[in-house]
């Protein structure tokens, strides 16, 4: 062990009494019936790596949570459920959730597509859902038990296009789209949309379907647009792959993408293929902030690694509901909605968080670069 790690070990130690997002003095250990927060996710399957980094920041939260306390001086406790990354697994996991772990709250999904499976149950059950980082608009507007602690699509669209134009001077991009992800098809829509208004040509878009791993017809396509740029609005498998076969076909394009690019994997699948690729994000462990800072030694000290913007995210989501039901006053459904909703300056992680009318987080954009193999934080960005 290097004498860094064994510092932030210790540090780690010292912090167990002060959570991030709550700052606390050492508390009673808490008693009675636990206070359950439901947690579905993709543990398995294609998309795991954003389920191991979100269950990574819950438990990081709920042992906070617990070393200060807990909720209203009662245990909390996380319930976890797999969805496997498949479609339709999301509805069966939170409807376990709620009917037999009378879980008071729920986070989860990343994706937006398994996200939407979910929240037309917990809106009908009345129990608050609150996502770390499903981006797509309907997620939302399934109704007033739905939040999310990230910015949605149409402000990272319409970033990322705003970046290309003005930042990297780009004026001819190509859209590869997975057609079966409404995060995707979403995301293209948007910058799209952006990109044209600002003076630039969309000069192919091509889609695929997730789980494909042979994208060579749609950049052989591609190519002969001579795009100087390809927005691949997609997850880090996909991306990885669909930027060697890229460059195997000889496109030199920029590389885009959205959040969905932020896994360790994305290095390891596309290798040097990747470099000078651009993508945008919620969060970057690279923040100065003192509350951030704070969260990165604490979680680095445990699992050897920063943490990406997904775990900082669901820490926040986790440490937002107990922020809620101590300002309520309750766990009950009624009183921890109202207050999510009303929740305007919560001090996170990711940053101030307070939920617009549409129960949408504002926030900046994490504008990251892969230079000689490694994801750079380049800056915060709006618009």
């Amino acid at each position: 062990m290097t004498a860094v790690l064994r510092l932030l070990r210790l540090l780690a130690l010292g912090l167990a009494l002060f959570p991030f997002a709550r700052a606390a003095a050492p508390a009673a250990a808490p008693a009675g019936d636990p206070v359950k927060i439901g947690f579905f996710m993709s543990l398995t399957g294609r998309d795991a790596s954003f389920g191991e980094a979100a269950l990574r920041g819950a438990r990081l939260a709920i042992d906070d949570l617990n070393a200060a306390g807990g909720i209203l001086g009662r245990p909390v406790e996380l319930v976890v459920e797999d969805n496997r990354s498949l479609p339709g697994e999301s509805a069966t996991a939170v409807k376990k959730l709620l009917g037999r772990d009378k879980v008071v709250a729920l986070v989860g999904e990343c994706a937006s597509s398994r996200t939407l499976e979910a929240a037309p149950l917990a809106q009908a059950a009345g129990v608050p859902l609150v996502t770390p980082a499903s981006t797509n608009p309907r997620v939302t507007a399934v109704g007033d038990c739905v939040f999310r602690v990230c910015f949605a699509d149409p402000f990272q669209g319409a970033v990322l296009a705003t970046y290309a134009w003005k930042n990297l001077g780009l004026r001819r991009a190509a859209l590869l789209v997975d057609s079966s992800a409404s995060y995707s098809v979403g995301l293209a829509e948007v910058f799209a949309k952006t990109f044209t208004g600002l003076g630039g040509e969309i000069v192919a878009s091509q889609k695929y379907a997730g789980g494909d791993k042979d994208f060579r017809a749609q950049l052989t396509a591609i190519r002969a647009t001579r795009a100087e740029a390809i927005f691949l609005p997609g997850y880090y498998v996909e991306a990885g792959l669909a930027a060697r076969q890229a460059r195997e076909l000889g496109l030199t394009a920029t590389l885009l993408g959205g959040d969905g690019f932020e896994a360790p994997q994305l290095l390891e699948i596309g290798g040097e293929a990747l470099e000078g690729a651009v993508y945008s994000t919620h969060y970057s462990a690279e923040s100065a902030d003192p509350v951030s800072r704070r969260f990165v030694a604490a979680y680095t000290a445990r699992h050897g690694r920063a943490p990406v913007g997904l775990a900082a995210l669901t820490y926040d989501a986790v440490q937002l509901i107990a922020d809620a039901a101590t300002r309520a006053g309750s766990v009950e459904r009624g009183p921890l909605k109202q207050a999510l909703a009303d929740t305007r300056e919560f001090a996170g992680v990711t940053g101030r968080t307070g939920f617009d009318e549409n129960r949408d987080a504002q926030k900046a954009a994490a504008m990251i670069a892969v230079r000689g193999g490694k994801c750079v934080f380049v800056e915060s960005v709006r618009p």
